[in-house]
């Protein structure tokens, strides 16, 4: 570490700081003489740092200290490593935690925020209370909530998602795209493997399990079965016109149509929040939380009552869209079981298993985000990729080859129908399914966003776009085509039909058991939701917790244990309040006034991005 030597009344450096030093005083008086410029303020030792980082050629500092010493280095910033090489700080007197309480409970610390953390907890303890105190009147009330939502709004999700879609896409080909996450010389904190492997199993583990083989079915089935009109109104779910009665067309349109809720759209959601995130972290030196990204639009405002609404309200829905995503689990889970064990499939035995699985999460929220999250990620890969080669292998192999490349090209031919927002005819597929997807991923992306942007620093934004959307885009199509595309063939052509009936949570399971080992086969898969169910749990409440701590991510582990106990409580207080139509009721409420917010932080992140200095070319 290098020290800064000085007198009392001056002292003179020749070079720009370095990240690390020590100098005296919790509040110092500077004057700078920069290319003749001079500037003069007292400000906070905190905020010196993040003022010396921008300035080139510094000649002269005149500095005047009082108190105690105080030590800068990499972990007196919340745990935020600082800025590697050139950034352009934000010049704010905030400091990471300074509306923090710190205060001991026993044996245990506790560092929250005073308003977020409290506000949104009782939020959230109250609705749970509600819901277990109300249950009959509260069913109801949910699944009219839902269905209301995605009527009257499914223009506006839709719009949304080709917004971010188009943002993203721009990144990658702008100059901006330069731009590096933490510094123009910031190295990235984990390898290519680990880093796909958290992002991957964040943001879609236990969502491509349940829906991997039942949402292709259904739209083949819905798009096999045509159109069907009542008093003027269509009552068919199939997506755009169908294809009545062709088995090829309906393939097509049905893997066409299922892509789209798992490819570009969702992905695109998560990284405009996930770089936002770290850029204001990781570059703008702002605390790691939803409010950092609106000071270029909203100033020291955010540090107010804006930022307070903004935090509670990703705190709010990241908590009801892992609930959604944990019920889901779940069903699935109880529904295999249920299948091989032939264990009673009730409310009662869903609320077990998120019990338990809850308890395991909560040993990995313990152990902390290298050991615990990443490992537990890269577990999840291991086992995804031995069923998915399972299934690739023994299945029809040529069948899923040959398909995987056509159902690209069915996907991008029908994009541009399947996205229009206004005037559709297939109401019940851009509403039941489009518009709740888009606002149960907009829910989730302040849980995945930020879990992105923790572990992305070192990335540039071009890396960064593409491996946050093309690669999972990638594989969610591989998977989708040799989960459904292997049920979708067994009805083709060998006549199989008990995946096209079976309800949603056993599809996949109906579709193993035409296979060989399907015993086996099957309780790897409920192996598999079961760990995607931990690593989501731990992995959303290192995030909801950093949310509730003012942006510190090395808050004491007793608040991410509080979070995670409240996720499995909100998950069963809505399985008993109305099962999934109240989780996916939840999802869409919070996803709501949170695509409002995610517009606005695209808007401050390209702000933020533009003064962004950029590495020149090699």
């Amino acid at each position: 570490m290098q020290q800064l030597s000085f007198s009392k009344h001056k002292c003179s450096i020749i070079s720009v700081v370095p990240r690390s030093f020590q100098i005296y005083g919790s509040n110092v008086s500077l004057l700078i003489y920069n290319g003749g410029a001079e500037y003069e303020k007292t400000l906070h030792v905190l905020t010196l740092y993040r003022r010396l980082i921008m300035l080139q050629n510094v000649t002269f500092l005149r500095i005047s200290f009082i108190k105690k010493e105080i030590t800068l280095d990499n972990e007196n910033n919340g745990g935020i490593p600082r800025p590697d090489g050139k950034v352009n700080a934000i010049d704010t007197d905030y400091q990471i935690g300074q509306d923090n309480i710190a205060l001991k409970v026993g044996p245990f610390g506790l560092d929250i925020h005073n308003r977020v953390f409290l506000i949104s907890g009782m939020m959230i303890v109250l609705f749970v209370v509600m819901t277990l105190l109300f249950r009959q009147q509260v069913e109801p009330f949910f699944s009219g909530l839902r269905s209301w939502l995605v009527s009257n709004l499914d223009w506006f999700f839709l719009a949304s998602g080709n917004i971010f879609v188009i943002v993203c896409l721009g990144l990658i080909v702008t100059p901006l795209g330069r731009v590096r996450i933490g510094g123009t010389e910031a190295k990235p904190d984990y390898s290519y493997a680990g880093w796909l492997a958290m992002l991957f199993a964040a943001g879609m583990g236990i969502g491509l399990v349940f829906f991997g083989v039942s949402e292709p079915m259904s739209h083949f089935s819905s798009a096999l079965g045509g159109t069907t009109i009542e008093n003027g109104v269509r009552t068919d779910w199939s997506p755009l016109g169908g294809a009545q009665g062709d088995t090829s067309a309906a393939s097509a349109l049905g893997m066409a149509a299922t892509i789209y809720h798992w490819a570009l759209h969702p992905w695109s959601i998560y990284a405009l929040l996930a770089l936002g995130l770290a850029i204001f972290s990781f570059n703008k030196g702002l605390p790691l939380t939803m409010r950092s990204i609106f000071y270029p639009l909203f100033g020291e405002r955010i540090w107010g009552w804006t930022g307070h609404i903004i935090d509670i309200l990703a705190v709010v829905a990241t908590v009801f869209g892992l609930a959604t995503s944990l019920g889901y689990g779940a069903s699935q889970a109880a529904t295999g079981l249920n299948f091989l064990f032939d264990i009673p499939m009730t409310t009662t035995s869903q609320v077990v298993i998120i019990a338990i699985i809850t308890a395991l999460a909560l040993i990995s929220v313990v152990a902390g985000l290298d050991s615990g999250v990443k490992r537990l990620s890269e577990i999840n890969m291991i086992l995804a990729a031995l069923l998915l080669l399972f299934v690739i292998v023994v299945g029809p192999t040529y069948f899923i080859v040959t398909s995987f490349f056509e159902n690209i090209v069915s996907y991008v031919s029908n994009i541009p129908a399947l996205s229009v927002p206004f005037s559709r005819e297939d109401v019940n597929y851009s509403q039941g399914w489009t518009a709740f997807y888009w606002a149960w991923w907009i829910s989730w992306s302040p849980f995945v966003g930020m879990f992105i942007a923790r572990v992305s620093r070192g990335r540039t934004v071009r890396e960064f776009i593409i491996c946050v959307i093309l690669i999972p885009s990638t594989v969610c199509i591989l998977w989708m085509t040799a989960f459904g595309g292997t049920a979708i063939s067994q009805y083709i052509n060998d006549g199989y039909q008990a995946v096209s009936n079976a309800e949603l949570p056993l599809k996949l399971f109906a579709m193993l058991d035409a296979m060989p080992f399907a015993q086996i086969t099957s309780v790897l898969g409920i192996v598999l939701v079961v760990v995607f169910f931990i690593t989501s749990s731990d992995s959303g409440s290192l995030v909801i917790d950093a949310i509730a701590a003012g942006g510190k991510v090395d808050a004491p582990t007793p608040q991410r244990v509080f979070w995670c106990i409240f996720e499995g409580l909100v998950a069963i207080a809505l399985m008993l309040g109305g099962g999934l139509a109240a989780a996916q009721a939840m999802a869409v409420t919070t996803g709501f006034p949170f695509t409002i917010v995610l517009l606005v932080a695209t808007v401050s992140l390209i702000k933020g991005l533009i003064d962004e200095p950029r590495p020149k070319r090699k």
